[in-house]
């Protein structure tokens, strides 16, 4: 038999597929890939918030051919790029092998999409999520397309000024630093679709990022067909007022359901993340009655075609428009449906008679679904709580919103330096078993990772954090006119117990809460043998000037002579400087006021890295702690008044930390290793690494609400 020998790719074929490589997010969760683009212009790398995209606009193409003629540089991008396509041409994925015949799309709908911190489209949790779910469902092979909006300016860069008050910054996203494609017709030129606003017909075009398998479309309204006002309408993640947050709502659900009819996807399900997308239901009535179909079975219809996941445990949080803003949004939209106003706004009132009642978006998505849920167990209960009234019930077995729990793509949170580390104990292919619990109970194996390997590692990603949050310092100080770096060298220590606390600087989420008595807390930090440090970053909207005083507070507390260099407030919290966090931290902190938090998913990112969460038992936290895999603040209640609430979990918290936390820490042996501390690690990793993870969330979407009608 004759077998032909494969021919190796030249320099130049291989710098073609590079560049293809680079418009992938697939790259996001490869350190090898990470480590090729940062190899190639490590300046560019650093600057650009590691955008692969803006490393090849500076890398010429004859320098890229020379550079892949060095022999070992040339065998690491073959293997990655082979690795690529293995990935993109298998056939045998889960989705093919567990649901053969799932073959029509799920259409995913956000608002806001997290995905990697150069790509700045997402503003918080919501968006995190967004973006770890799709990563998923590539890995997964489910058939899958995600539908956004294209935020010209993103979310804000946070600066902090001298009074320790946060300031916004909106610099321009220029799609030529991005991975994004413009969709265009199949004849030429760009695909453009239309959505009526008010009295306006508003035009946007579409942008395509490739994530893995999943393409995510993003629908930009910054055209000049259109009127200056509508040209901003995606300039911001929830940016503006109420008429910019239901104009872009009309754009993601309507807008999201006319472009993939342009596109000629039919999907199987509507997935709606959050209630901003639920006037997609709208557009697919409207559909239905243009059909011929009866109300009655125009609304089965789409029923049958929708899911709603609610992220929102109180009722202030939910998206809520009034009679006269509906009329003047969707009054020639809704027109064209042949309906009275007050149908539609039946769809989005709890009491569909009570005139003076706002129209809520998740009850339009309540109401046309054929399943809902919430994000986490407790988060479910507090959900059919909340809506009980909407199913005339007072039993809550009998309101239909379900629950699964968030997760998070590990992969892509897992640092490179716990990629090696795992890569050499696990094998290379321990990302495609994270759902597996027997795979993750050969944590306990002798001879796998010693004690000493997993304390070797959490010294290491600690110190890794130290130098980062100094060298933030230090730009700061410089971006400031500073001569030099003076203490920063002092800022912090890679052999001290380390808490971190980043989030969105919401009040309910309590920041200062840590410090609420002072006086107890400042002996913690200079205890000469056993001492604590402290690091928190989060933004707060623009908007929430109570959330802004919270920055200041934890600011104050960080210049406090008493506490400097021991307590540090990092600026501008993105997905790197989140990633540094939970890899670092040795104790990752969330103290919101229960139950408040829906799931919450920060502490499930640094499981992989030894990381141990220190929690009030909210969201996910009340399915993931067994006592014995980190640390609960307070019981599994709240009651009382709110001044009662911070008073009590203050001294949960306090109690918990000086009576287990830092004894256990700096409990070492004659190796100066904490082995009751590496004991907790080794229980934590079996019992949350398989569970909090997007391939057990998205496998559980699949087999529950996706591939099966409810």
């Amino acid at each position: 038999m004759n077998h032909k020998r494969e021919a190796t790719p030249s320099a130049e074929v291989l710098a073609v597929q590079l560049r293809q490589l680079s418009r992938n997010l697939w790259w996001v969760w490869n350190p090898d890939a990470q480590t090729i683009f940062k190899e190639l212009s490590p300046l560019v790398w650093e600057r650009s918030n590691h955008n692969a995209v803006a490393v090849f606009r500076e890398i010429s193409q004859k320098e890229l051919s020379a550079r892949l003629l060095e022999p070992d540089f040339a065998r690491i991008v073959r293997h990655v790029i082979a690795e690529f396509h293995a990935y993109m041409d298998e056939k045998k994925t889960w989705s093919v092998e567990l649901l053969p015949d799932f073959k029509q799309p799920v259409a995913y709908f956000s608002a806001e999409y997290g995905m990697h911190e150069s790509i700045p489209i997402y503003s918080g949790g919501l968006g995190i999520l967004s973006g770890d779910h799709i990563k998923s469902a590539s890995d997964l092979g489910l058939p899958f397309i995600g539908v956004g909006l294209f935020y010209r300016h993103g979310y804000f860069q946070q600066r902090i000024g001298p009074d320790g008050w946060q300031q916004e910054l909106y610099p321009m996203n220029d799609p030529e630093n991005l991975p994004v494609e413009l969709v265009e017709r199949p004849e030429g030129g760009r695909l453009l679709n239309s959505v009526e606003i008010g009295h306006s017909v508003v035009y946007f075009q579409t942008w395509k990022i490739q994530v893995g398998r999943a393409p995510l479309y993003l629908l930009d309204t910054n055209l000049p067909e259109n009127d200056q006002h509508y040209q901003g309408l995606t300039s911001h993640v929830y940016g503006g007022d109420i008429d910019t947050r239901i104009g872009q709502e009309i754009m993601l659900g309507i807008g999201g359901v006319r472009l993939l009819r342009s596109l000629g996807i039919e999907p199987s399900v509507y997935h709606m993340n959050e209630g901003h997308s639920a006037f997609l239901v709208l557009e697919l009535l409207r559909e239905e009655l243009k059909a011929g179909k009866t109300l009655e079975a125009a609304e089965k219809a789409v029923r049958g075609k929708c899911l709603f996941t609610t992220h929102t445990p109180v009722p202030a949080g939910h998206d809520r428009f009034s009679n006269d803003l509906m009329q003047h949004s969707l009054g020639k939209f809704w027109s064209s449906t042949g309906l009275e106003h007050g149908h539609l706004m039946s769809y989005g009132r709890v009491d569909p008679k009570n005139n003076d009642e706002q129209f809520t978006m998740t009850v339009l998505a309540l109401k046309m679904s054929r399943a809902a849920n919430g994000v986490s167990e407790l988060h479910g209960r507090v959900s059919r709580e909340m809506w009980k009234q909407l199913y005339h019930t007072d039993d809550l077995n009998e309101v239909p919103i379900g629950y699964i729990t968030n997760g998070v793509h590990t992969p892509s949170w897992a640092t490179i330096r716990a990629h090696d580390f795992w890569n050499k104990r696990l094998g290379l292919d321990w990302t495609d078993k994270l759902v597996n619990p027997k795979f993750w109970a050969k944590i306990d194996e002798d001879g796998l990772a010693s004690d000493e390997e997993l304390w070797a590692l959490r010294t290491t990603l600690r110190r890794e954090l130290v130098e980062f949050v100094r060298k933030r310092q230090w730009e700061l100080h410089y971006r400031g006119g500073g001569d030099g770096p003076s203490g920063i060298e002092r800022l912090l220590s890679p052999d001290i117990l380390t808490v971190c606390f980043a989030r969105r600087f919401a009040t309910y989420k309590r920041a200062p809460l840590f410090f609420k008595h002072l006086e107890k807390m400042i002996p913690l930090f200079n205890n000469p043998q056993r001492p604590v440090q402290l690091i928190y970053a989060g933004k707060a909207h623009p908007r929430d000037n109570e959330g802004k005083k919270f920055i200041q507070q934890v600011v104050e507390f960080s210049r406090n002579p008493q506490l400097y260099g021991k307590v540090v407030f990092i600026e501008n919290y993105d997905i790197n400087v989140a990633r540094h966090m939970v890899a670092g931290a040795d104790v990752w902190l969330n103290n919101p006021r229960r139950p408040l938090e829906a799931s919450g998913t920060s502490g499930m990112k640094g499981c992989i890295h030894g990381g141990l969460n220190f929690s009030i038992l909210d969201g996910w936290w009340c399915e993931g702690y067994d006592g014995e895999n980190g640390w609960a603040i307070g019981a599994d209640y709240a009651e009382g008044s709110l001044e009662e609430q911070d008073e009590r979990d203050f001294g949960y918290l306090y109690q918990t930390l000086t009576e287990s936390i830092i004894p256990e820490y700096y409990d070492r042996d004659e190796h100066g290793i904490p082995r009751k501390w590496i004991a907790r690690i080794r229980k934590m990793m079996k019992t949350l690494i398989p569970v909090y993870n997007t391939d057990r969330m998205v496998a559980e979407y699949a087999f529950k609400y996706y591939a099966f009608q409810t």
